[in-house]
């Protein structure tokens, strides 16, 4: 997921650089127990604090969804903190950092080293793939595990970096899902395609297209915008003129829903199409009755359909007073399996949590979580949508 799109641990105030490059050739990693003295700054009480880095938007047009993925991260560390974990025999305390990335890839950057200068063991983020991506390079070199939970476009994990993981299926996956459907359920034998110029939704709309044409679907427009834009009319009106049957947008519920409202308003049937930005409650919200048009995809298992998702939502709601958004359980995993590579590891070092990483089978909210050689997700899986009055409610689960 994303719009310009991403989200997202050494030790205390005290911590000691964990690494920089992620090798010790010559030496084993240090335990929680072994670890110089330095490097284990105690919380009081002989905890050892242990930071975790989170990083999305909390400010701008998709700041709900930022905060809905640093909400799942903080119940993570607040369950971890509180069921009690110890590590090389001494008692850690899980802080989450949380940062900003206001979506925007420069600010991303910035904040990516400024989890790295915190001294975080592991970074769960970033919510945007066009933020993820530049950010990925930062935590590579300083040999810190990035976990995305929602950062979709495929290029995020094939850059080679050794720490670059996420726990949702990619758009080589949810794309050819939405093709599918709109040619083999919706019928369609000509679709517009417009996204919103960034890495996640051009990207979605890249994969869209290229099964939709391997499909025998004409595409009868190729259009694009911007994450900012609030006037459509322009664009809407070249596609009417086509007369589509379907409408693929490839972009964020902030103008996916403005999108869809004003399709409408210039009388267009086409059914509207999307992937995982614009699945929301919010964009019911932003569409209004236009939002019944709307078909969307979730790049992982719905909450209804998790084995602990009404546990994992009455947990985060009575502690947020809020719905989960979309990918809360998602960060909440990715935090239990960062905890999962440290006791495995037996230590809160960063090089070693990074070598147990691919040798992850971890069974959590979202099903089985294990990596392949690039550090995707070996079993994806892809949830279809409709609105009926103006509610998601599930259409389909596609085992990719």
């Amino acid at each position: 997921m994303q719009i310009t799109f991403a989200k997202i641990l050494p030790i205390a105030a005290a911590v000691a650089l964990v690494t920089a490059c992620g090798k010790k050739e010559e030496k084993p990693a240090e335990t929680a127990a072994s670890a110089p003295a330095a490097a284990m700054a105690p919380a009081g009480g002989g905890e050892v604090v242990v930071k975790i880095g989170h990083a999305a938007p909390l400010t701008g047009g998709i700041a709900h969804l930022g905060k809905d993925n640093e909400n799942g991260a903080r119940l993570a560390v607040e369950e971890v903190n509180k069921t009690g974990l110890e590590i090389g025999g001494k008692k850690i305390k899980l802080e989450l950092v949380g940062e900003d990335d206001a979506g925007d890839p420069k600010t991303g950057t910035a904040v990516a080293q400024k989890l790295v200068d915190e001294k975080v063991v592991a970074v769960v983020g970033h919510l945007n793939s066009g933020v993820s991506i530049p950010a990925s390079k930062i935590y590579s070199d300083a040999g810190i595990v990035q976990i995305s939970p929602s950062s979709t476009n495929p290029d995020y994990t094939k850059q080679g970096f050794k720490t670059t993981f996420r726990v949702v299926a990619t758009d080589a996956q949810q794309g050819p899902a939405l093709a599918n459907y709109a040619s083999k359920s919706l019928h369609a034998k000509t679709v517009a395609i417009v996204d919103d110029a960034t890495a996640y939704g051009k990207g979605l709309a890249d994969e869209f297209e290229k099964t939709a044409k391997a499909s025998g679907v004409n595409v009868v427009a190729r259009e694009a915008t911007n994450d900012k834009a609030t006037d459509f009319k322009a664009i809407l009106t070249k596609i009417k003129g086509k007369k589509p049957d379907v409408i693929m947008y490839g972009g964020m519920d902030a103008t996916g829903g403005p999108f869809a409202k004003q399709a409408k308003e210039l009388g267009i049937p086409a059914k509207i199409v999307g992937g995982d930005g614009v699945c929301t409650d919010k964009v019911a919200e932003l569409a209004g009755d236009a939002v019944s048009n709307i078909i969307c995809s979730e790049a992982g298992l719905a909450l209804s359909k998790m084995e602990q998702g009404a546990d994992f939502d009455k947990r985060y709601q009575a502690r947020f007073n809020t719905p989960v958004q979309i990918y809360a359980p998602f960060t909440y995993d990715a935090v239990m399996v960062i905890v999962d590579a440290m006791k495995r590891a037996n230590s809160t070092d960063a090089a070693a949590i990074l070598a147990e990483m691919p040798k992850t089978n971890y069974k959590g909210l979202i099903g089985n979580i294990a990596f392949d050689e690039k550090g995707d997700m070996k079993e994806g899986t892809i949830t279809l949508y409709e609105y009926k009055d103006k509610k998601k409610t599930v259409l389909d689960v596609v085992k990719m």
